[in-house]
């Protein structure tokens, strides 16, 4: 099993949980455990074509799926992943 930290932002859809414990060998593979425990969060962290929305970013320890193999980033058991959304805004000047 494989600990998914989630940002306070998401943890409305969490049940308020800020750590999630999901199955899985991949990070896809994950994310549909997670999904399937908690469907709200699902709209939030994929596009209608079902693929990740680019503004959600995951890390294994400090590094980012997306310089890996993305979705199909292996984890083992004891991984901490967290799901880290952009986040954009401020003022101009």
């Amino acid at each position: 099993m494989t600990t998914l930290r989630i940002p306070t932002p998401l943890r409305s859809y969490t049940g308020g949980k800020s750590e999630v414990i999901v199955a899985g060998a991949k990070i896809s593979e994950a994310l549909a455990d997670l999904t399937t425990q908690y469907p709200a969060i699902k709209p939030h962290l994929f596009n209608e074509s079902g693929d990740l929305r680019p503004f959600v970013n995951l890390f294994i320890g400090e590094s980012n799926i997306k310089d890996l193999q993305g979705v199909d980033t292996p984890i083992t058991e004891g991984d901490k992943v967290m799901l880290i959304p952009s986040i954009a805004g401020g003022s101009e000047y």
